[in-house]
């Protein structure tokens, strides 16, 4: 990409995509602007104006949407916000774009699929989200793909962990500090991944200039218990981790059970292979664990 190439990253000041977005931007020549709750409310019923105005003020290249309501088990209850978030915003982002030379990125979910499957799940299977999560996210997938817009990418991720705000890696780790043996589940698999390398891969997949609906996450698959074992050993903590299931847990919202998923069509047209999670999350504790 030309230096002169421009991005606004909403959610780029303090979100965990956003974020990482925002520093392999920099590092790979683009003039990135970050754009957060400050800069526009998207409670506010003027959020949209003050969408087309930041638009018309920064003109870019492109246009990253890393915001979603992600609270799984609240949504739930808060459908209302949920659609809002994850649904409403990418339509508005989509009709904003869509009349101008702009590339839209929208972020969603491996919990659009219901985990009946036992092998990776491909862009063209079957989507049957089974929690409000995941059927508002499916929305703002099904949104977009319906306002036509000409330049955009959808791209289903997973199981996310990396720095600069909390998440399941950080939470496990905190855990095994405050105590001696916790309680994981163990049939849940998915595919974790790397918010470091979703931002490189990325930007791979922008480069080649396609459009559509693309998987991007680590290599490999792993149950949470599993996931959790491979951090606290790394970093050395003394602590017990005990398989369970996730009926153990008062969950509001279901989770799907298999939620891996195939990365064969970025490879196809990148040529990018996502590196193995286990190497990726050795680089994330070793990064941002290992002065602790």
């Amino acid at each position: 990409m030309r230096p002169s190439q421009k991005a606004l990253v909403l959610g780029g000041k303090t979100g965990l995509v956003g974020q990482a977005l925002m520093e392999s931007l920099h590092n790979s020549g683009w003039e990135a602007i970050a754009i957060g709750r400050a800069d526009v409310d998207i409670f506010d019923k003027d959020a949209s104006d003050k969408l087309q105005g930041i638009m018309d003020k920064y003109e870019p290249n492109c246009f990253f949407n890393t915001v979603a309501y992600t609270q799984v088990d609240a949504a739930e209850q808060d459908e209302e916000n949920a659609t809002l978030l994850n649904r409403t915003l990418p339509a508005i982002l989509g009709r904003l774009v869509k009349a101008r030379s702009c590339t839209l990125v929208h972020y969603s979910t491996d919990f659009v699929f219901d985990g009946k499957k036992r092998t990776p799940y491909g862009e063209d299977d079957l989507a049957a989200p089974q929690s409000v999560y995941g059927k508002t996210k499916l929305a703002g997938e099904v949104a977009l793909q319906n306002i036509g817009v000409p330049h955009c990418l959808i791209i289903r991720t997973a199981w996310l962990f990396g720095p600069g705000r909390g998440n399941f890696i950080s939470a496990i780790l905190e855990r095994c500090r405050a105590k001696q043996e916790i309680r994981v589940v163990h049939d849940q698999v998915g595919s974790p991944t790397y918010s470091l390398d979703l931002a490189q891969y990325t930007l791979k997949l922008l480069e080649s200039g396609v459009s559509g609906l693309f998987h991007i996450v680590n290599s490999g698959q792993a149950s949470k218990c599993e996931l959790a074992d491979e951090a606290i050993d790394l970093v050395q903590l003394e602590c017990a981790v005990t398989p369970v299931p996730t009926s153990e847990f008062a969950l509001a919202a279901p989770r799907p059970p298999y939620s891996v998923l195939d990365c064969a069509a970025l490879t196809r047209v990148t040529g990018v292979s996502p590196r193995p999670w286990p190497q990726a999350l050795r680089d994330y504790i070793y990064k941002d664990f290992a002065a602790e």
